[in-house]
């Protein structure tokens, strides 16, 4: 089968979780429900995203979310694995792999030059309606519970534009009697020369010599 896209009806379901218990999609309405599929319990990758969706989980449900995770392994094996590992939400048993068949993540896999038909890890985010929102196919775990998050709270920063930076501010221009003064306090005073003294007047000859 095809995956689904965004806007296509997510394909029904209903099957046990961890405790025994059936958990069908229809039961969901009117929530967001992101439903993840992974390759098996217990395994490095697996068990690093879902304690991710389990430490992120109180804020997927305040955004809307109901986490249901989903594996081809058995109600006894999701019951181990979600007691060691503390995980408070639903993991699916889909051991003949149907529901991954009707999602499109049942496929041809290659491991250290083998080929075989396995699980692929992919991510299908479900409105409210039923209908697909957004598919992450070939998930890589790293960062990717995180960006779940963000879409659900209503965008990823790996989506948004950057901010438009602002232009520095320019300096004011300086006040034209303030630049003169500053030139002239900036050039070395001029050192005014006293004037020089003039010489006294020749006092008038006296008068002609005595008799």
């Amino acid at each position: 089968m095809p995956m689904p896209q965004s806007g296509d009806k997510a394909p029904g379901f209903s099957l046990p979780d961890q405790s025994g218990a059936t958990v069908s999609l229809s039961q969901f309405k009117g929530r967001h429900v992101v439903l993840y599929f992974y390759p098996k319990d217990a395994t490095p990758g697996c068990t690093t995203e879902a304690c991710d969706f389990r430490d992120e989980h109180s804020a997927l449900v305040k955004a809307g979310a109901v986490v249901l995770g989903v594996s081809p392994d058995s109600v006894a094996s999701h019951q181990k694995f979600a007691t060691k590992q503390g995980l408070p939400f639903s993991l699916l048993a889909d051991p003949d792999h149907a529901l991954a068949d009707a999602y499109g993540v049942w496929g041809e896999k290659s491991l250290y030059g083998r080929k075989f038909m396995g699980l692929i890890r992919a991510t299908f985010l479900i409105g409210p309606d039923a209908k697909v929102v957004r598919v992450w196919p070939k998930v890589k775990v790293a960062g990717h519970v995180a960006e779940v998050l963000a879409t659900l709270q209503g965008g990823s920063s790996s989506d948004a534009a950057p901010a438009p930076q602002k232009a520095p501010a320019k300096a004011p221009a300086a006040k034209a009697p303030a630049a003169k003064k500053a030139a002239a306090e900036a050039k070395p005073a001029t050192v005014k020369k006293p004037a020089a003294k003039k010489a006294p007047a020749a006092k008038t000859a006296r008068k002609g010599a005595r008799a």
